[in-house]
């Protein structure tokens, strides 16, 4: 008897693989594999969890109305335009399950996130990729990769893994490149951390019209990534379909809750900035200095570039890491073999990285 099969192109995909946790015959692991936040949740998000256990037999709010206003106060949006998800990688899965049907086919940058060509095989749309300038999204070859048959075009700002960014007006370009019938769809899951007088998350371009949305999360800056608890501010033609085909109650009451409390908690979120802020240029200026090539990264993470020469690529550099238990995470998966990406830890964590790097090349003590 013949067993159900999967629609065509469900077996093609190469299923996601987060950042590994453990290493073997290890005790102590440094995981700055999965770009989490270095000082984890603010004291407030962990008390106000811990109070609401007593209603964890009480369905969610499936409107989640109270983080919702919360956001908008924070950033001066309008709420009935901001819908949450179970992370961002939801809402991204759900713009591409309503828009894109067989044969449809969806626009990224060369190194962009596994995510957007995974939702697109599973809706049996067709991913196709721009290449990039210097591990930057190019804007002309994104714009030149647009087809009849191109239903979104996502633009991670900044990329992940590579770091960088595109400035405002790129983006701007971007849009008015596109035609109105094409969703741009702006990943901006580590807008809190840059400082950039150039940079938007895109709330702009959101309010300039109907065709362009914006996706954050609570994984990154706030320390949630166990949660899941993401958000998209769009227009309201938008936001009306996602609320269409998301679940009634697809984020967590106790997603909710750590939702506001992290919003709240201002002076923790100004902490876990500065502390970005003076540990990224740090351990870049460090890492450079043994000879090594990065990123201009304005994430919580670094892009590092090791020599194709046996026992000095990054296959040996991530091996020698991990017998000293720090996991980083190999970019094979993202077409970038000669490289390492490294969260930005806490501080012991960065000078250990750095230590076992010069060590790696011959430079350590």
């Amino acid at each position: 008897m013949a067993a159900p099969s999967p629609r065509p192109g469900i077996m093609d995909i190469k299923p996601y693989v987060g950042g590994e946790s453990a290493v073997a015959g290890v005790d102590r692991v440094l995981k700055l594999s999965s770009n989490e936040g270095a000082l984890g949740p603010s004291p407030k998000v962990m008390a106000a969890v811990a109070a609401m256990t007593a209603e964890m037999h009480r369905y969610p709010d499936g409107g989640a109305t109270r983080l919702r206003k919360a956001l908008a106060t924070r950033w001066g949006l309008d709420a009935e335009r901001i819908v949450c998800g179970a992370g961002s990688d939801e809402l991204l899965a759900l713009l591409v399950k309503a828009y894109v049907g067989p044969g449809d086919e969806v626009v990224y940058s060369q190194h962009g996130f596994l995510m957007y060509a995974i939702a697109t095989k599973a809706c049996g749309g067709v991913p196709v990729t721009a290449p990039e300038t210097d591990l930057v999204a190019d804007v002309d070859n994104l714009l030149a990769a647009v087809t009849d048959k191109t239903r979104i075009v996502f633009l991670a700002n900044p990329n992940n893994p590579t770091g960088t960014y595109l400035p405002a007006d790129e983006v701007k370009r971007l849009r008015a490149g596109l035609r109105d019938d094409i969703l741009l769809v702006i990943d901006a899951a580590y807008a809190e951390f840059v400082s950039k007088n150039d940079y938007t998350p895109g709330v702009e371009l959101v309010d300039a019209g109907d065709n362009t949305i914006m996706c954050r999360t609570f994984s990154k800056m706030y320390a949630l990534g166990g949660m899941r608890l993401g958000w998209a501010y769009g227009p309201a033609n938008i936001v009306g379909v996602l609320n269409r085909v998301r679940g009634p109650f697809n984020v967590s009451s106790a997603a909710l809750v750590a939702g506001e409390a992290a919003l709240e908690d201002t002076a923790f979120a100004d902490l876990c900035k500065s502390h970005n802020d003076y540990w990224l240029p740090w351990i870049t200026a460090e890492l450079r200095k043994l000879g090594l090539g990065l990123t201009d990264s304005v994430g919580n993470f670094i892009l590092v570039r090791f020599p194709k020469e046996a026992g000095k690529d990054a296959a040996a550099a991530d091996a020698f890491l991990r017998s000293r238990g720090i996991i980083v995470r190999g970019m094979v998966g993202y077409g970038l073999g000669d490289w390492l990406r490294i969260s930005i830890g806490t501080g012991e964590e960065n000078q250990l990285v750095v230590q076992a790097l010069a060590e790696f090349v011959g430079q350590g003590k």
